[in-house]
């Protein structure tokens, strides 16, 4: 796989006390913060952005390494595709379906648990065992995809493997560390969460190691942690793509300002190909085994990330009052944007978006971090 990384440099200086009655004996004036930027385009299968401010920036590469170097070990462990020396993986855990357990990291182990209470949450709109009908979808998305002549699944094809997707066919053994698929034909599908929960702990590890002020943005997954460091903003600025513009247009149909915060967002218009003038996008219905076509995006705004990402995937699925419910559940703030364009957002959410609340924490200027899918 291609690798890239590039890096921005903007200097900002800190008015100083210091720097205008003189420096006390013995003491020296705080060093400036700077704001720096680092893509990377070799893990889950997205471009993922670190936007943060430190000192130096040897300061930043340090971190920015070591957010790489957490984002190649999460994609590895959550990878069903590929297998990895050394690492037994969600591949693992699916080749040996009906054989055998399998030992794997603690993380692993972590996020299937919560998977699992998410599956009885979510009615199974999230169910990480529906692997055998994604991978389906996945054959003919990768078959058409670019083209105006894509086809359906055959819908025998989608069934039969249906039958397949029993989230009790899942053991996990905390104790030993093992995973088993007790189902043969059954396999683990990680999409709908993976992305989300490595965001949240790998955002987590970096501001525990000191690095307070950045944004992280994975695809559709933005975490924002501190405020920018150098004063510039009171907070970060977070685009939510408009479903009906071009990804290149870069058009917001509002913008959550807010600090230590999530912003994720589901949609029909990235991950899709053709088929008789019709767009068929990823998020896979479990009841009909078809694209969701109740909305075009939804946006879940929580701090958790890992949380906001299940939640993205169910309410994208779910009726609008059913979501409503799971989302309150959980303290999440939501906004569903429909298949004809109609917007419909918690009363929570309001306060924190910039058009439809008003916010004003940030200049209108100030540039926007986004956070689409």
């Amino acid at each position: 796989m291609t690798f890239k990384t590039v890096r921005e440099f903007t200097a900002a200086a800190l008015a100083s006390i210091l720097l205008l009655t003189g420096c006390i004996a013995g003491s020296e004036p705080e060093p400036e913060w700077s704001r720096y930027r680092i893509s990377y385009m070799d893990t889950f299968d997205t471009i993922v952005q670190n936007v943060g401010y430190t000192h130096t920036g040897e300061d930043f590469d340090r971190y920015s390494e070591e957010m790489h170097e957490l984002l190649l070990y999460y994609n590895q462990l959550f990878d069903r595709y590929n297998s990895y020396e050394g690492m037994n993986n969600v591949k693992t855990i699916n080749d040996n379906a009906g054989i055998a357990p399998v030992k794997v990291d603690e993380p692993l182990i972590d996020l299937l648990e919560q998977c699992v209470e998410w599956e009885e949450q979510s009615q199974g709109a999230v169910n990480v065992c529906m692997g055998s009908v994604l991978e389906i979808w996945h054959e003919y998305r990768e078959r058409y995809i670019g083209t105006e002549n894509g086809e359906l699944p055959p819908m025998e094809e989608l069934e039969a493997a249906a039958q397949h997707t029993d989230i009790n066919s899942l053991v996990i053994d905390r104790e030993a560390g093992t995973v088993y698929l007790t189902d043969p034909e059954a396999s683990l599908d990680l999409g709908a969460v993976a992305k989300g929960y490595a965001t949240e702990q790998i955002a987590r590890k970096l501001y525990a190691d000191g690095f307070t002020s950045f944004a992280m943005s994975s695809g559709g997954n933005v975490r924002v942690m501190d405020a920018p460091a150098d004063g510039s903003k009171t907070a970060w600025v977070i685009g939510i793509q408009d479903p009906s513009a071009s990804m290149e247009s870069g058009d917001y149909v509002d913008s959550v300002i807010a600090n230590n915060i999530s912003v994720v967002t589901s949609g029909d218009y990235q991950r899709y190909y053709v088929v008789d003038g019709v767009k068929v996008h990823h998020i896979i219905d479990g009841e009909t085994l078809m694209p969701a076509d109740r909305f075009s995006s939804v946006t879940i705004v929580c701090e958790d990330s890992g949380l906001a990402d299940m939640l993205s995937t169910a309410l994208f699925i779910l009726p609008m009052e059913e979501g409503k419910a799971l989302a309150e559940q959980h303290g999440a703030e939501v906004m569903w944007i429909e298949t004809d364009g109609t917007v419909t957002c918690t009363d929570g959410l309001i306060p924190l978006l910039k058009e439809r609340g008003g916010a004003t924490s940030v200049p209108p200027s100030a540039q926007e971090e986004s956070g689409k899918e």
